[in-house]
């Protein structure tokens, strides 16, 4: 089974496993409507306890989160995964685009790379069986000449050897970013049924005087993990480009025919590693794109410095007014 296969598993395992939020709306609706009635009758107490007017607006609260429970999977999840479906499309597709032209530059490079040792008579044997039967065909039976085929031989299999280990490593390395991004897409996928399923609850609990930032903290947390498909994509694609700048230089240098290529490939395994680690700082970056409660912060920190600046304006004009009318009493 190929890697996208398995991305693709998951994909419907989310959207098998997602009717289930239905279930447990069913207990969040008694959870509500008692959160509901505590609520109502608080605000309404405190109302007239001050005899101040009863304000309705807030009180449609409850009954707004009671709608958005009973209908959980289209209202909210339905809106939520709507809107942010086409940034997973659209940074999919960024990646699948790099991927390509990485593709067609590494193959460009390899042929040049079998054609740069070809032009060099010390190396291409190596790589080509017709120079290999050629050069042996050159050599006799004298002892120096079966010195030469015995080293010919032993340097066409260390190269075969080398090449096989080198080729085995990559595939290894390979093998480890394709499965780090497959863990992250594994915990990303079991987050969002957690939440998807528990959301009803989440919603319920937030009608509670006291628990309203559930509500807030359960919508970033379900976006922010929502987006580590489309920003493991993003640095998916980032990579790929970044190794797609590195075969157009690689490919720039074999142009010269003068130029020995170097068949290490050590470059490429060190960005393997660089991807490798990078997978698991995305859950951090995915929290530093949205966060809770930072709008509110900012509106606290201004209420309370136009607070403390009325309460100096305040003073201040007292203080004037003090002034002048003891100098007009003085008068």
């Amino acid at each position: 089974m190929e890697w996208n296969n398995l991305h693709e598993l998951l994909r419907s395992l989310y959207d098998e496993m997602l009717p289930l939020s239905a279930d447990m709306a069913t207990v969040a609706k008694g959870i509500a409507g008692l959160g509901a009635l505590f609520y109502v009758a608080l605000k309404v107490w405190q109302a007239l306890s001050r005899a101040e007017p009863i304000d309705v607006f807030p009180l449609l609260r409850p009954f707004a989160i009671g709608l958005a429970i009973m209908f959980f999977p289209t209202i909210v999840l339905g809106t939520i995964n709507a809107v942010m479906s086409p940034v997973v499309k659209g940074t999919h597709a960024m990646l699948e685009n790099q991927v390509l032209d990485l593709n067609q530059l590494q193959q460009q490079k390899d042929q040049l790379e079998r054609e740069a040792m070809l032009r060099n008579p010390e190396t291409a044997y190596l790589v080509s069986d017709e120079e290999f039967d050629k050069k042996l065909d050159e050599l006799r039976w004298s002892p120096s000449d079966l010195a030469t085929m015995s080293g010919m031989y032993l340097d066409r299999q260390a190269y075969k050897i080398e090449k096989a280990i080198k080729e085995w490593f990559r595939n290894l390395l390979e093998i480890l970013f394709q499965a780090s991004a497959l863990v992250i897409d594994t915990i990303r996928t079991f987050f969002l049924i957690v939440l998807s399923i528990l959301g009803p609850i989440a919603f319920a609990i937030s009608v509670w005087d006291g628990f309203q930032s559930t509500l807030t903290q359960w919508l970033t947390r379900y976006i922010s993990v929502y987006l580590w498909l489309p920003i493991s994509d993003m640095f998916s694609s980032i990579l790929a480009k970044i190794q797609s700048l590195i075969l157009e230089r690689d490919i720039e240098m074999l142009a010269d025919p003068t130029y020995i290529p170097d068949t290490s490939n050590t470059v490429y395994i060190i960005f393997m590693l660089i991807g490798i680690v990078g997978y698991f700082t995305i859950p951090t970056v995915a929290g530093w794109v949205i966060q809770a409660g930072g709008a509110g912060n900012f509106m606290r920190n201004v209420n309370q410095t136009a607070s403390k600046t009325g309460n100096i304006a305040g003073a201040g004009t007292g203080a004037v007014a003090g002034n002048i009318g003891g100098r007009l009493m003085n008068k």
